[in-house]
């Protein structure tokens, strides 16, 4: 039957997600009508289609063991000249990615694998495309800035179009406000 490409990824929300996907493409990358703009958690990798169901066991746990946390952009970096790409960094938020990336890939799990690279936190702007147009995303997103609560992530599936479609997605088991907290607000604060 083959076998099915997913990925794991942490959405970067509106109205940011579709500011930096239209930048991408007006780079001249292609890809970014492919993929919406996101911070990678597991690259594209391939399981077989009875596997999903395992999968989707094993993110379920990782997004209950997870907490929210803020996510915060800011300016451009590259991987060049070891990778064709140029990006926005994640300067907050950074180690908590890089906790839940380990635990999806968890040894004990069934998305173990080897990265090509060390695990680096980013947004991609542009991918594989001339220098110049590289040049150009690093110059023009360098003072880019986004902030958001991260709540959870998703699952995404690659269809032979190239396109990457959401299959699901995991909030994190912290992410309803308890009761108590739910009901202070300032004017109901003790008084000096």
């Amino acid at each position: 039957m083959g076998t099915v490409t997913i990925g794991v990824s942490i959405a970067v929300p509106e109205p940011h997600g579709s500011l930096l996907q239209e930048r991408r493409a007006g780079f001249g990358d292609a890809a970014a009508h492919g993929i919406r703009s996101h911070v990678t958690l597991l690259p594209p990798t391939e399981i077989e289609p009875g596997a999903l169901a395992a999968v989707h066991a094993h993110l379920t746990e990782v997004a209950a063991a997870g907490r929210p946390f803020p996510m915060r952009l800011s300016g451009t970096g590259t991987f060049r000249p070891l990778s064709p790409v140029v990006y926005v960094k994640v300067v907050e938020g950074a180690e908590a990615c890089a906790w839940l990336q380990h635990r999806v890939r968890d040894a004990s799990g069934p998305l173990t694998r080897e990265l090509q690279f060390p695990y680096h936190p980013h947004v991609t702007v542009a991918h594989g495309i001339d220098e110049a147009a590289m040049d150009r995303a690093f110059e023009e997103l360098a003072h880019y800035e986004a902030e958001w609560s991260c709540t959870g992530f998703s699952l995404h599936e690659q269809g032979a179009d190239g396109v990457w479609r959401k299959l699901r997605e995991y909030a994190f088991g912290g992410a309803t406000v308890p009761p108590q907290a739910a009901h202070t607000d300032r004017n109901s604060l003790p008084t000096r």
